[in-house]
């Protein structure tokens, strides 16, 4: 039920967003450029809207966001359910899963870090 919601609310949006570009091409331009602002994909002086801009709202874009969003799906962690086997990747950059390091009954710890 969830990626059949899913589908119905991207599918929405990618056919609203490919209309407004139709008949609107000024003004999708400038929404889309806006959006390029919030995520700095213009601060890239190898991005120009003509090499991502009409991307937006293409078969293509559809396709990879709903995989993107569906995929989220099998990520989420709720409480009092099992957690999910989400992949991870090793030090060897070898993808696993979280639970091919469980051993037995012993509890399996995470340890998030970051160094910059």
């Amino acid at each position: 039920l969830q990626k059949t919601l899913i589908f119905l609310h991207v599918t929405t949006c990618v056919v609203v967003g490919k209309t407004l570009m139709i008949l609107f091409p000024n003004a999708m331009k400038r929404y889309i450029l806006k959006q390029g602002e919030k995520s700095r994909m213009n601060e890239n002086p190898k991005f120009s809207y003509e090499n991502w801009g009409p991307t937006f709202f293409s078969f293509e874009y559809l396709l990879f966001v709903l995989k993107v969003k569906w995929k989220r799906l099998e990520d989420e962690a709720y409480k009092g359910r099992p957690a999910p086997n989400t992949p991870v990747v090793t030090f060897n950059g070898e993808v696993r899963h979280l639970f091919d390091f469980m051993q037995d009954n012993r509890p399996l710890i995470l340890n998030f870090g970051s160094c910059t």
